[in-house]
């Protein structure tokens, strides 16, 4: 049997070797990834935050490319948005829109809960249910928590965890199941192409 070295993510694996080049067009990739996925938006009437596909695409990123590669996606997406590219939810994009939403928290959240996904999916947590779902969920609670001190600009503690993360639990859970679900099939997958 095939055993996986420490630091390897079920993309490198697929794709090894990684060189440079690959790595920085995954990089381009999955930021391009992130922004088709805020495009999905589903405004709720009672928060100034939407369901967005953007949270699975941020964990999923970081699972799949792993700490360094995953956290520099998100980076460049962020990049991406703040110069102007419609690449935040619905379209929008800007320094301005980055300095003054309601959801500036999630998306500054977003490189550090991807470079959290993609430390324990190097370690192995993306191998069994059970552990990728821990790790995904670890990484939700980080853009969770970003969420809640981004909109504590505008609200109090007690409002933006009503507004900011309450609502989110439930989705999260199920992105968390079906995340945890792909992420060991993918190696289970792999190991039957070797």
């Amino acid at each position: 049997m095939h055993t996986y070295a420490k630091a390897e993510t079920l993309t490198g694996a697929w794709l090894a070797p990684l060189d440079w080049a690959k790595s920085a067009a995954l990089v381009v990739a999955f930021s391009l990834f992130v922004a088709l996925s805020a495009q999905v938006v589903i405004p709720l009437p009672f928060t100034p935050v939407p369901i967005t596909l953007q949270t699975f695409a941020v964990l999923l990123t970081g699972a799949l490319l792993g700490s360094r590669l995953g956290a520099a996606a998100l980076m460049l997406y962020i990049a991406e948005g703040a110069v102007g590219l419609p690449f935040f939810r619905g379209g929008n994009g800007g320094w301005l829109y980055l300095a003054v939403s309601p959801t500036a928290g999630y998306l500054l959240a977003y490189p550090l809960a991807a470079f959290l996904t993609g430390w324990l999916a190097e370690r192995g947590w993306d191998r069994k249910f059970l552990t990728a779902a821990a790790a995904i969920a670890l990484g939700s609670i980080v853009v969770l928590f970003g969420g809640w001190l981004g909109l504590l600009r505008f609200y109090s503690a007690g409002q933006a965890f009503a507004l900011g993360v309450a609502p989110f639990i439930v989705g999260d859970l199920l992105k968390i199941a079906l995340a945890a679900a792909a992420l060991p099939s993918g190696w289970a997958l792999l190991r039957r192409k070797e």
